[in-house]
């Protein structure tokens, strides 16, 4: 079995309808696997961390990220997804 390909996604905007089922679509038409996932509402404040397996070639990483990136300004949110060895490594002391 090949090793799982991971990334972080973040979303953190205004709170609305929608949020979770329109990145969820997104990276279901990706063939994206969500591995974990937490969600708050802070003073009206939507926040989103959630870990993917985007090993799957059914979508590059770079159509990925821009789907995602789409789909913030729309909703007038901000999207941003890394590779996990990325995230990592920048928040290592």
């Amino acid at each position: 079995m090949p090793e799982k390909k991971k990334a972080v996604v973040t979303v953190l905007g205004y709170d609305q309808k929608g949020i979770i089922a329109k990145v969820s679509a997104i990276l279901y038409e990706c063939d994206v696997n969500i591995l974990d996932i937490s969600q708050t509402i802070v003073a009206g404040l939507f926040n989103m961390v959630l870990v993917a397996d985007v090993s799957s070639p059914a979508c590059s990483f770079d159509a990925l990220s821009k789907h995602l990136s789409d789909l913030g300004e729309e909703l007038g949110i901000q999207i941003r997804i890394q590779l996990s060895e990325i995230f990592e490594a920048m928040h290592q002391i």
